[in-house]
């Protein structure tokens, strides 16, 4: 089969690799129908996660038809068409039971990291059961690719763990896909205020198209007072840093108000400076998190419903056999005006 392989940092290729087995009685063979390429697949590429070792098929996302399932497997059958979570959860272990299926011990984020992933015409799934969703027939399998990654990870690592409410103030700090993932979820508790911040200004405009009621260039240097500015100068309630590096989470330090939250989503390859001495005293929350994925249920219902459209964030479509354009289309998102891009195998 054609799949993606991470050769060595900054090195990929699409190559060919022997199709899948299954290896343990609860995994299930998918054949991917739709696959995408997540900013994490750019930092692997990038060394900043040492976890995936050269030889990796990339990608941990995907919706697809299952081809074979192993005996244990009971929820599944072949033809079924799935959508895949980035996350691989057990169901039984101690994390699991907490429903933080991220730190599940025999699973977790393994897909395109640990073990081969979804950039791919197969792929593996393990605990099939728990970590495939059935799709309904008639159902927008494009935009339910979002639902694999992007939707949960801005919703659970942005939207809740910010704690936002009705009538707070939010920052999203970065406009890319997660940041705008984010901005549409974040609509579902209906802030007064989402403030959305980024170096391009075409991102900027579609996060106004999206919904945002404020949006900031960075590129002038003077962020913090501008976001002052529009809260009369108390800061915001929510700073989601959705971008992971050192700028935008001590942006984020300093534009939180006092009780406020910095909600970190971003894969961060570098040290960040906390800035004790000027937050000691603020009585503010910092959190953390990998995506457990557990909001795809609900998720895959406002989608269903129309709630909300995740097809907004897709801006580029490719065949498996142009992955590599792909990439390099979405890497220089600046220039190529690129959101999310579909990849069909």
């Amino acid at each position: 089969m054609k799949a993606l392989i991470y050769l060595t940092v900054g090195k990929k290729a699409l190559d060919e690799r022997p199709k899948p087995e299954i290896a343990a009685p609860t995994d299930a063979i998918v054949k991917i129908t739709r696959t995408t390429i997540c900013g994490t697949d750019l930092h692997i590429l990038k060394g900043d996660l040492p976890s995936c070792k050269p030889g990796r098929i990339l990608g941990h996302e995907g919706v697809g038809i299952v081809e074979t399932v192993g005996p244990g497997v009971t929820v599944f059958k072949p033809g079924d068409h799935v959508l895949i979570s980035c996350v691989s959860a057990c169901g039984k272990c101690v994390y699991c039971r907490k429903q933080m299926y991220s730190h599940c011990t025999t699973g977790g984020w393994i897909l395109g990291n640990t073990i081969d992933g979804t950039q791919a015409e197969f792929v593996r799934i393990p605990h099939a059961d728990t970590s495939l969703y059935p799709i309904p027939s008639g159902a927008d399998e494009e935009a339910l690719v979002m639902l694999s990654d992007i939707l949960p990870t801005s919703f659970e690592c942005g939207v809740l763990n910010g704690k936002v409410e009705p009538g707070s103030t939010v920052a999203i700090v970065g406009s890319g896909p997660i940041g705008l993932a984010a901005l549409l979820t974040a609509q579902f508790y209906s802030p007064a205020e989402i403030i959305m911040i980024d170096l391009d200004d075409n991102r900027l405009e579609v996060a106004k198209r999206f919904g945002a009621t404020s949006t900031i260039n960075s590129a002038s240097g003077d962020t913090g007072d501008a976001v002052m500015k529009i809260t009369g100068g108390r800061g915001v309630d929510t700073a989601i840093e959705a971008v992971g590096i050192p700028a935008t989470f001590e942006l984020c330090e300093k534009i939180v108000t006092p009780g406020g939250v910095i909600a970190n989503i971003g894969v961060h390859g570098k040290k960040v400076d906390l800035h004790l001495e000027s937050l000691w005293d603020r009585n503010i929350a910092i959190t953390t998190r990998l995506v457990d994925t557990v909001s795809i249920p609900m998720l895959f219902k406002t989608v269903l419903s129309n709630k909300i459209d995740p097809k907004r964030l897709i801006t580029h479509r490719f065949k498996l056999d142009r992955i590599i354009d792909a990439y390099d289309t979405f890497g220089r998102a600046a220039e190529t005006k690129a959101l999310k891009v579909i990849i069909e195998a």
